[in-house]
Formats: C-alpha cells, structure tokens, sequence
C-alpha cells in the first residue's frame, strides 16, 4: 500500500505529472522536482489514442481533456507532389467507439499538472536532480542543494534519464538514420481535423491541427547520414526544411509557407530498460522505453505506465513483487510499441517509382475494400485499457 508514503517524481513532463496524479489518487505524499523555472510551451502536438485517453479518463480530466483536444475524423494518406490523396481511414465511419484526439503538448501538460495542485501534489522548480543515492536507500540532492529522503522514487527524467542508469541500464543509443523538424504553423488551409501524411522518397510529412484549429502542428521527417541532437531543444533555419521538402506540392507546400520558428532532433533507437524497478525506485515515460515518433506512441506510453506502476505499488505484498509485477506488465508491451514505431516509417519512405506505385495501390484497395482490417491491425494497442484490473 502506498497511502501516506513519501513519493519524489523526478520529472514534470506527461509521465511524470500523470504518475504524480495517479499515486496521489491512491493517498501517497507526492513531491515532483522539475529543472525547469515553470511549465512552459514545450514541444508541439500529441495524438493521444483510446489507449491513452483510458488513463486520462481514470484520473479525472476526461472532460477537461475533450474541451482542449481536437478530436480526428481520419488518417490521410497522400502523395508528396499534389497532395493527391492516396487513402483514407475513416475513424468516424468505421470505429465511431474510439477516440483519437490531437492536442497541445503544453496544454496537457498544463491539465495535468492542475489536476495535481488540486490534489495537494508538490512542486520544486528550477531543481534540478544531481543524486538520488542508491536504489534502496534513495536520497535526492539537488544543484542548488535541496536534499529530501523519501520512501520512493519514480524516475521521468526522459530520454537523458540519470534514474535509467541508476537502475544499472547502461545501454547506447544508435542513430537511426534520420532527423526530424517540429513546429506549428496558422491554419491558413483550413486543415481538416485529421492526421495527413504526405510521402514522399525519403522523407514524410505528418500534419493535424491544435488548438481550437488555430494552428497545425508538423513534423517533418528525413533520411540521412549526418545526425542531429537528440532532443527538442535545438532550434533550426527554416530555410533547411523548405530545402529539404521544396518539391511537396498542394496543401503541404502551403502549411510549409508559414514556417517561422523550428526545432530540429535526432530520432536515435534506444533499448527498452531491462530493469524497470529496483529497491525503491522505478522509472516511467521515456526514461524506461524511448521510442520513435512513427505509432504516435511516447505520451501514450507514458500514460499507461503511470497507470499501472500506481496500481502495482498500492498492491499488499513486498516491494519486490510489486516492482515485478509492473514490469511484467509493462515490458513486453513498450517493447512491441517500439518495434513496431521502428518499423513504421519506411512505409512513407519509398524510393523507387514501380514500389511506390506498387505501395500507394495496394493502400489504395486495401482502405477501399476492407478498411476495418486495415484499422484492427492495432487493435492490440489502440483498445487496451490499463485501467481494467490494473493494465
């Protein structure tokens, strides 16, 4: 049980406020220590998926989720030149039960970490964590000398996380082979409210709206030997990414017009953690599983952990098994989202003529003749519920 414990929750993204919430929920005395002066508008849009929105229900901002989101209608998929729409999957049409929604970044951000001030959850600012000791014993230090012992730990301190080597996962990442751009544009196209994907050899081009369709969040994805940071906090000319995508044509070419600021990252494979938990300790979000961004799966993920590892500790049985039992849970399913995420991107990246052509058809037929086998490939990820006897 993990009423009135001591929680510290390194980390104020997506996992971390979720798991902030969740554990407060189930009566722990949680602290989140956050490197940054405040919330802020980090990153750009998240398309959280019913396995996601399942957690945000469960917590208590389902509402206040649906009155910030966009909800999607469908997936286009379109070629580069015109934009000519090769297929589309009608989420509304054929699966009217599930919802996809677009949102802000820093707007759920923002929910959540509300949510959690109502709660009583704490805060520490501009803290950021240089030791958290050993895994039995966790002592938390901070740069500007803060120190506290609390009676665990959860490690969301991200894709650069101190926790994850902690935990003895000492592993490095590989560069994958490809870069990507992130920013948000005006809605000046009237964007429809769906998720477009415009291929083309080598790179792609993902766009939705956000924000009451004020704006459109891109991402822009290419092929190449020379990496990047990883990271989002890299800030890039526009001007390269009009060079690398001057030949997309129709509504893509119009969302690109607006390009003011951009932020460039490497997109880099990472092992998934081979230990979750450990002592008193345990990780959540990108820190246990980083992943590319090609299933739209990171925030969901995180969702999901921050679920289950609640769920797990507030169990009556020793620390060790419950660890356990939240990796046993978790694991095998972030490592087929990750695979999967991987294996994603060169469907969008066909090079040669005949196999694009080849590809765009069988889409094509496929969408037209039998879209709901086409959708209930994911249904093993998009119609899992965590909250249903724990995940």
């Amino acid at each position: 049980m993990i009423k009135d414990q001591k929680i510290s929750v390194i980390g104020a993204g997506i996992g971390g406020l979720a798991t902030a919430l969740a554990l407060r929920l189930r009566g722990a005395d949680v602290q989140v220590f956050e490197q940054a002066e405040a919330l802020g508008e980090v990153g750009a849009g998240l398309q959280i998926s019913p396995n996601g929105l399942a957690v945000l229900k469960a917590l208590g901002v389902g509402p206040q989720f649906r009155a910030l989101g966009v909800r999607a209608k469908a997936v286009d998929l379109c070629d580069y030149r015109q934009g000519r729409l090769v297929c589309r999957l009608d989420l509304a049409r054929y699966v009217p039960e599930l919802e996809y929604s677009f949102i802000h970044r820093a707007d759920l951000a923002q929910l959540l970490y509300e949510a959690c001030l109502a709660k009583g959850v704490e805060f520490e600012f501009s803290q950021t964590v240089i030791d958290v000791g050993g895994s039995d014993a966790p002592q938390i230090t901070t740069q500007s000398g803060l120190s506290c012992a609390p009676d665990f730990v959860v490690g969301a301190d991200g894709v650069k996380s101190g926790m994850r080597r902690v935990l003895g996962n000492e592993s490095a990442p590989r560069f994958s082979g490809q870069v990507a751009w992130r920013a948000i544009v005006p809605n000046i196209c009237n964007h429809p409210d769906h998720a477009m994907v415009h291929m083309a050899p080598r790179r792609h081009m993902v766009s939705y709206p956000l924000r009451d369709r004020s704006g459109v969040n891109l991402v822009l994805v290419q092929e190449r030997s020379q990496w990047a940071e990883e990271g989002w906090a890299q800030r890039d000319d526009p001007h390269n990414v009009h060079a690398a995508f001057a030949d997309f044509g129709g509504m893509a070419k119009l969302l690109l017009s607006g390009l003011d600021t951009v932020h460039l990252w490497g997109l880099f494979l990472h092992p998934v953690a081979s230990c979750w938990g450990q002592g008193q300790m345990a990780l959540v979000g990108d820190a246990a599983h980083p992943t590319l961004p090609f299933l739209a799966q990171g925030a969901n993920m995180a969702l999901e952990d921050a679920w289950v590892l609640a769920h797990s500790l507030d169990a009556q049985r020793p620390l060790k098994e419950r660890l356990t039992a939240y990796q046993a849970r978790r694991k095998p399913r972030a490592e087929r989202a990750v695979r999967t995420a991987a294996g994603n991107a060169w469907k969008y990246h066909i090079s040669a003529p005949p196999l694009r052509w080849a590809a765009h058809s069988s889409m094509r037929i496929i969408a037209a003749t039998a879209p709901r086998r086409l959708l209930g490939q994911f249904d093993w990820l998009y119609r899992h519920d965590v909250t249903m006897h724990g995940g």
